[in-house]
């Protein structure tokens, strides 16, 4: 009987890695008039009205008696002006969803990477870590690293210390009855990686490698997920996220062709052991 020979691809996902056509990666392809009709994006910003190019003052505002009387008497500004205030302004309405323990700090980076960064893909060590940390701490009964560890230590030809090729598929089914790692989570609201993550647009697992001496083995397992960090027509549409001016903002840089934001790749890695034994129950 042959021996299963690594690396060995679990699972990919339908979705590409580096998916540049999907539609939350479109910029800069809707005009003014498109935005405020389709979208009902009249009003994005408490700081600047981007369609008359013009700040607004306090009572500028829809929340001010004032309001309809005082438009278009804002200092009139730039275009890159206008942008510059309403990337402030996206980042300080950032920290609503941002706001406790060591992820929180990523979302304003990704941001500005965001305003600056020209489309180039973004990876950071602390996406890495909050992947990795996601994996270890699923205690779920959906968890993928259980299923593994059922599926090793029955097909796994311990008399001769290796795992047979014709069981590979009873591997990716162990993928496939798991729940692949999302920042959907009721924490992740308000750590940082629901508004800088939250789902994921690509998933590849990798079977690296697997020991196996004395009754235990050790499996080395990688994980490539990749999102990305742009909005399509359903997230603007959807009255969960159009509420907030944050979202406004983020689809106006984005999508607006007087603004044309480029959204990137966000890429995340993590690599984990899974260990077990012969006689585990």
């Amino acid at each position: 009987m042959t021996a299963l020979q690594f690396p060995f691809t679990l699972f990919r996902t339908q979705n590409r890695i580096d998916d540049y056509s999907a539609k939350d990666m479109r910029c800069g392809d809707l005009t003014e008039e498109q935005l405020k009709s389709l979208y009902r994006l009249d009003y994005i910003s408490d700081r600047v009205d981007p369609w008359t190019l013009k700040r607004r003052s306090s009572m500028d505002r829809p929340r001010s008696m004032f309001c309809c009387n005082l438009r278009g008497q804002g200092e009139k500004i730039s275009s890159q002006q206008c942008a510059n205030i309403l990337f402030d302004e996206f980042r300080d309405l950032s920290r609503l969803f941002s706001v406790y323990g060591p992820y929180k700090h990523l979302i304003e980076k990704m941001i500005t990477h965001m305003q600056n960064g020209n489309g180039t893909p973004f990876r950071d060590p602390s996406l890495d870590r909050a992947l990795k940390e996601h994996i270890l701490s699923d205690k779920t009964r959906n968890r993928s690293r259980l299923w593994l560890k059922d599926v090793f230590k029955n097909r796994i030809e311990w008399e001769n210390n290796y795992f047979p090729a014709d069981k590979k598929y009873e591997l990716k089914t162990a993928i496939m009855k798991g729940k692949l790692p999302k920042f959907d989570r009721f924490q992740d609201n308000f750590n940082g990686m629901g508004i800088t993550v939250h789902d994921t647009w690509a998933t590849h697992i990798t079977l690296i490698s697997l020991n196996i001496y004395n009754d235990r083995y050790q499996a080395v397992v990688h994980y490539k997920v990749q999102d990305h960090f742009g909005l399509d027509h359903h997230d603007i549409l959807n009255k969960k996220f159009s509420q907030f001016n944050f979202f406004r903002i983020w689809f106006v840089l984005q999508r607006c062709n007087r603004f044309g934001f480029k959204p990137f790749m966000t890429n995340m890695e993590a690599t984990i052991r899974i260990t077990g034994g012969r006689n585990e129950t």
